[in-house]
């Protein structure tokens, strides 16, 4: 539920904070895009599915951010005043759940695609891990829409089997399947899960502030502020992490490819095995090979 009314301050930050999300999600699907060559074929798959996440977060959060700006009005004469509720408006919850239920399972296609796993694991990780995604957000919509706390936190509590299954995957099953990752990989995979598990976590706080008694217009601003964040975050801070892990993979499988990658001015100044600027180890160089 949407409060009556909110303060200058406090409809000018959820505005401003709706804007810097959509800025944020769509220059990030951008620079997916135009940095495709930037890494090898076989992880562009990856990259075109971020690129696609944060576009899709950006079209919801133009849909929110209209939403949100149809729902309140001012009640200023020529100044500054408070933003009442229009008769017969309302914020609609439900573009942050149809975006949720489209992103979170492409979120998790990201991370399996830019490992390049083996066939078969990549298969038995996706069907598990994308049904259980739908299902929590599928479970945590009639919860988020109800008034009844009793409600609330039967779907909330339906909702987090399925998140604590995605959890155990990631960070149990998947280890398993890391092996043969460069150790930069699986270093910087564990700082992605860690990055999911923290800002998923957010989610379920926001969730449950309604039924902490936290339901006026302060908690409910903290909860669009606390969502916005989260989805900077998880698509688009998460989709830069995976365009490195999709780079270090690109140099660790073609040395040619990282040496034309790597500047001038970087490849005189580095031996072979040792980490460039960009954090990926220097390729090996033939005898006789130039530093064009």
């Amino acid at each position: 539920m949407i409060p009556d009314s909110l303060t200058q301050a406090q409809y000018d930050t959820v505005y401003n904070f709706f804007s810097l999300v959509i800025a944020a999600q769509l220059f990030a699907s951008i620079f997916m895009l135009v940095s495709l060559t930037r890494v090898l074929p076989r992880y562009r798959q990856a990259m075109t599915v971020a690129a696609v996440v944060c576009g899709i977060a950006a079209y919801h959060y133009f849909r929110i951010f209209d939403s949100f700006k149809a729902a309140f009005v001012t009640d200023a004469v020529g100044g500054r005043g408070d933003y009442l509720q229009v008769a017969g408006a309302g914020f609609n919850e439900g573009y942050r759940y149809v975006d949720w239920l489209l992103t979170v399972p492409l979120l998790l296609l990201e991370l399996i695609a830019v490992l390049a796993l083996a066939r078969r694991v990549q298969t038995s990780l996706l069907a598990r891990l994308i049904p259980a995604s739908a299902l929590m957000i599928a479970l945590g919509y009639p919860g988020e829409i109800s008034g009844d706390n009793g409600i609330r936190g039967l779907f909330g509590l339906l909702s987090t089997i399925p998140f604590a299954y995605i959890l155990y995957v990631l960070f149990v099953e998947l280890t398993r399947s890391l092996d043969r990752q460069p150790a930069s990989v699986r270093r910087t995979i564990s700082q992605l899960r860690l990055l999911l598990l923290l800002t998923w976590g957010v989610y379920p706080i926001a969730y449950l502030l309604p039924m902490l008694g936290l339901d006026g217009a302060d908690a409910w601003v903290g909860k669009q502020l606390g969502y916005s964040i989260a989805d900077i975050l998880a698509k688009a801070l998460y989709g830069l992490i995976i365009y490195r892990i999709a780079r270090m993979k690109s140099f660790a499988d073609d040395d040619s490819f990282a040496a034309r990658e790597l500047s001038v001015d970087e490849a005189p100044e580095v031996t072979a095995g040792a980490p460039t600027r960009s954090g990926v180890p220097a390729p090996k160089r033939a005898p006789g090979r130039g530093t064009d």
